[in-house]
């Protein structure tokens, strides 16, 4: 059956036959979140309830440290945290779609971008248990979004586009190089650091201004979170956090179809 999933058929082919049959991605990724909270009495919640105690914390000492009133970086840190999850879960399990699923792509036929969706789609599942902390944080403060809001919806698709391209290239690099994982998630641990997720540029002392452009306009996440964390805070991002997404995006995906459609037939050896 080996030999059936490496039939040579375009990366195109490929992402277009997985997004057609999108319900087995789907019916995957909710089967493995039914699965790690089978018989808990409060299922995925345990996630929300563990991140709604980190952004209390971490909100009540990053606020006092930089001497921010609560009822605006605790919904700043409220809607960077969860993203910023969602982003690190991606990101890491997206190196190992492949590996994690080689049993299954060595013996039935099924697109390999399906393992991809299969990854987002229990992410995003997660994602919208953990959205639950944000109006309970706006409703603390009586704060309400303004219509502002719906960009999140544009930002939020222009944020997936980005992450699929990226957990493509960096499912098939890892399945050759295992070693890479562990970079990866380094770098992801240290980005939380750079990235304004627990921090505000404005903030800042006045003198770390002129390098602020490290952290921000070189730094991809930032535009990535701006264009979903801005809309639900009531502002908009700017023009350069747009246009770097949709390039990113662009670059990105040619990067990705060019990735798995040379590399599609190697991919089962390398498991």
């Amino acid at each position: 059956m080996a030999s059936v999933t490496t039939q040579k058929i375009t990366a195109w082919e490929d992402i277009s036959n997985s997004v057609k049959n999108f319900r087995l991605a789907a019916l995957l990724g909710w089967q493995d979140v039914a699965q790690r909270y089978r018989r808990s009495s409060v299922g995925a919640f345990w996630l929300t309830i563990n991140m709604g105690v980190l952004i209390g914390a971490l909100g009540l000492v990053f606020g006092t440290i930089f001497n921010s009133p609560m009822s605006e970086f605790l919904p700043f840190i409220c809607v960077g945290l969860i993203m910023w999850g969602y982003f690190s879960s991606l990101v890491n399990e997206g190196c190992g779609s492949f590996i994690s699923n080689s049993d299954t792509m060595l013996q039935l036929p099924i697109p390999f971008f399906t393992y991809i969706l299969r990854t987002w789609w229990r992410n995003t599942i997660i994602l919208a248990h953990n959205m639950v902390i944000f109006p309970i944080v706006l409703l603390i403060f009586g704060k309400f979004v303004n219509f502002n809001a719906l960009l999140f919806i544009p930002g939020f698709v222009l944020v997936t586009l980005n992450l699929l391209w990226v957990m493509i290239v960096l499912a098939v690099l890892c399945t050759r190089y295992r070693d890479l994982t562990q970079i990866i998630q380094n770098i992801m641990q240290v980005g939380i650091y750079v990235t304004p997720i627990m921090w505000m540029a404005s903030n800042l002392p006045g003198g770390t201004q002129s390098r602020l452009w490290l952290m921000l306009d070189l730094n991809p996440f930032y535009h990535l979170i701006s264009i979903v964390r801005d809309p639900l805070l009531g502002s908009t991002a700017t023009p350069l956090n747009w246009m770097v997404s949709i390039a990113m995006a662009i670059v990105g995906w040619l990067i990705a179809l060019l990735f798995l459609n040379r590399y599609r037939l190697r991919i089962t050896y390398w498991l």
